[in-house]
């Protein structure tokens, strides 16, 4: 009964912190829609106010089941004190699911929510301790995504950063948002027997049900977080950036482009880098072309050709 008044508290305090956080929404809009606020604010309310209701609908999960408890320990408390009342020890053995018992003496457990048998964690009859786990319920429609990344990559992520899960077993893309960056890692050997340091990042699905109703519980995905993005971005492929001779330890990096047929070295600078591509924040203009995997022979004006097609 405590812990149904307590989880009672802990849902009110969700709902309040919910409804501050949509009227605050609500009013950065308004101030983005005079002018006098910037986008940026715009999507930090809109991220608060996800979490908020995601922290609401825990506490009202909580209470849910702080309530099926107290009705449950109070039909256990009833039948095992009937059974005791006839002189016997049934009672007791029912309720704690030994086997054999007859049909009056059946115990019934329900869940406490409208969902799906994950796992059968007790499978044959046996005396169970009290708390002691029999099933896992839970409704797949309602699953969230747990992505674990190094922990050098996770402190560029943020509540609110868009989710793309790809290698999920269906024929497009899904969409999701991340709900939280957890602040403690874990070390995990990676393929090669290195030991890293992960991350969990919890995100919640922005494509409805309707688009992955076969994807389940625990099931194996892959996922891209998108940390950075600009409307316009002039880069170039990775292989086409190196360090000009001397400058190992320094922030230059030079390229290669052609001007009347031949090699031109040219000191640019860099902003952000992936794997495929580096974007080039001064040197260079849009539309310039650019060798890609230059050798150590291609020196400042020696002769070079395109390629028919690249």
């Amino acid at each position: 009964a405590a812990a149904m008044r307590q989880a009672g508290a802990a849902l009110g305090q969700a709902a309040a912190a919910t409804d501050f956080a949509e009227n605050e929404l609500a009013r950065v809009r308004s101030a983005e829609a005079a002018g006098a606020t910037m986008p940026r604010e715009v999507d930090a309310a809109e991220t608060e106010l996800r979490t908020r209701r995601e922290a609401y609908r825990a506490a009202r999960f909580a209470e849910e089941i702080a309530r099926f408890e107290l009705e449950q320990a109070e039909a256990a408390l009833a039948f095992s004190g009937g059974e005791d009342a006839g002189g016997g020890a049934s009672g007791a053995s029912g309720a704690s699911g030994a086997s054999g018992a007859s049909g009056e003496d059946r115990f019934v457990i329900r869940s406490p929510i409208t969902g799906s048998v994950l796992r059968v964690l007790q499978r044959s009859s046996a005396v169970l301790e009290p708390g002691a786990p029999l099933v896992e319920v839970g409704d797949p429609s309602d699953l969230e995504v747990v992505i674990d990344v190094l922990s050098a990559d996770a402190v560029a992520i943020r509540p609110g950063a868009s989710v793309v899960i790809d290698a999920w077993g269906g024929p497009e893309p899904l969409e999701a948002v991340v709900r939280t960056v957890e602040p403690s890692a874990f070390t995990e050997l990676s393929a090669l027997g290195v030991e890293e340091q992960r991350v969990n990042i919890v995100a919640d699905f922005r494509s409805p049900p309707q688009e992955r109703p076969t994807l389940g519980d625990g099931y194996r995905v892959e996922a891209r977080i998108l940390v950075w993005e600009s409307p316009e971005v002039l880069q170039v492929p990775a292989g086409a950036v190196f360090r000009p001779l001397g400058a190992a330890g320094t922030d230059r990096w030079a390229v290669f482009t052609v001007e009347d047929g031949r090699a031109r070295r040219r000191e640019v600078t860099i902003g952000r880098r992936s794997w495929r591509t580096i974007q080039i924040t001064g040197g260079l203009e849009p539309g310039e072309p650019v060798v890609l995997h230059p050798s150590d022979r291609l020196a400042e004006g020696v002769r070079v050709a395109v390629r028919p097609g690249e």
